[in-house]
């Protein structure tokens, strides 16, 4: 029996490695072709430069799209997370059908196909006037990252003592009060976080903004005209290098400081337990 485990164990470990061999093996080749000397990318490669990074400092088209792209994700994670806030802290303090439910919908359009989602709201906008524009882009982002915030936010607050809001209540504290000065303080790491992922989720999102942009694209929408042209390859994968690495250090940030805060949280659990009344 302890062998038949053992087998098992060691083929388990064998599939994990293959698997995150052929997830991300593709993706670390991206940075090996951007210091590639020529257009072409193939091994063995033809030489080190650096000309590939040096020549997106003058596209103005790039820098462009990569301005809609920090305003867009900007804007974007601080209506994901102001509403993922709201949202999270209502379920967790109610706990009633209704807040549920407005929960379950705000974290529904991550299980919804992003063609679908880009479709809707293209018809959306343009009912409302709005047409494909910088706007539309924000608010579908928004719903985009809503998901995400609503997510992290709900465990933050479940994971905060109740008697936290019962004592500064019992002391005279309205609700408004308690959520305002006790409640978002504690929340504070997991608010950070939420922003952060949220806007990595609106920067890196293509589906919504390709039915949303229309004249002013953002960076996904800009790579992806320029693998139309062969000889625009090379600087594609040095800017892409650069997202890659953006992406890895705003996502491992918001993780620590996840971590920390909910650390934090859990220190101050049993202090909590003299809040209770005897």
């Amino acid at each position: 029996m302890t062998r038949a485990r053992a087998d098992e164990g060691s083929w388990l470990k064998l599939y994990v490695a293959a698997y995150v061999v052929f997830l991300y093996l593709p993706i670390a080749v991206i940075p090996i072709f951007s210091f590639n000397n020529s257009i072409q990318a193939a091994f063995p490669l033809s030489g080190f430069t650096l000309e590939w990074y040096a020549s997106l400092l003058d596209n103005g088209n790039l820098h462009r799209a990569f301005r809609n792209s920090l305003i867009v994700g900007v804007s974007a994670a601080f209506l994901a997370t102001a509403i993922g806030t709201t949202v999270g802290y209502m379920e967790v303090s109610s706990g009633d059908g209704v807040a549920r439910t407005i929960s379950a919908l705000a974290r529904l359009p991550i299980m919804i196909p992003g063609v679908i989602v880009g479709i809707a709201l293209l018809i959306l906008v343009n009912l409302a006037g709005l047409g494909p524009s910088r706007t539309a882009i924000v608010l579908g982002h928004t719903l985009v990252a809503l998901p995400t915030a609503v997510v992290i936010m709900r465990s933050r607050f479940q994971s905060l003592p109740r008697s936290y809001g019962e004592a500064a209540m019992d002391l005279g504290a309205h609700e408004w009060t308690t959520f305002r000065r006790i409640m978002l303080p504690l929340a504070a790491p997991a608010i950070a976080s939420s922003f952060m992922l949220s806007f990595l989720t609106s920067f890196d999102e293509f589906i919504v903004a390709f039915f949303l942009s229309g004249t002013e694209p953002t960076l996904p929408l800009f790579i992806w005209g320029q693998l139309r042209f062969p000889k625009a390859l090379p600087q594609v994968m040095a800017l892409g290098a650069i997202m890659l690495v953006a992406s890895i250090v705003i996502a491992a940030a918001a993780e620590i400081i996840r971590r920390r805060g909910a650390a934090a949280g859990e220190l101050a659990i049993p202090a909590s337990q003299s809040l209770k009344p005897a």
